[in-house]
């Protein structure tokens, strides 16, 4: 387990994926997510993506890798933020 810790924490850190803010994942508000996830994505010089994407793979990113340790609230709060990110950056909300 702790092998997959490791590579996770690599991938945030050390690929070509966005400079976060601390404790982005953990806001109350979806809203606060997807801004906080925009803000990082426009300022990242680490990105090769155009910063929706780069926003949205690291949000799912997290989704994926957190699994079953996040709790249902948890979970539909990060998804939530997934239709934040979609709204501020124009693009259509999934459908139900």
């Amino acid at each position: 387990m702790a092998e997959r810790a490791r590579w996770s924490q690599q991938v945030t850190e050390g690929s070509n994926a966005l400079d976060l803010e601390a404790g982005v994942f953990t806001l109350d508000d979806p809203h606060d997510i997807a801004l906080s996830l925009q803000r990082s994505a426009e300022r990242s010089e680490r990105r090769k993506t155009d910063p929706f994407r780069s926003a949205m793979s690291m949000l799912t990113f997290y989704i994926n890798r957190a699994g079953h340790q996040l709790s249902i609230t948890q979970r539909e709060r990060l998804e939530q933020a997934k239709d934040e990110l979609r709204s501020l950056y124009g693009r259509p909300r999934r459908r139900p």
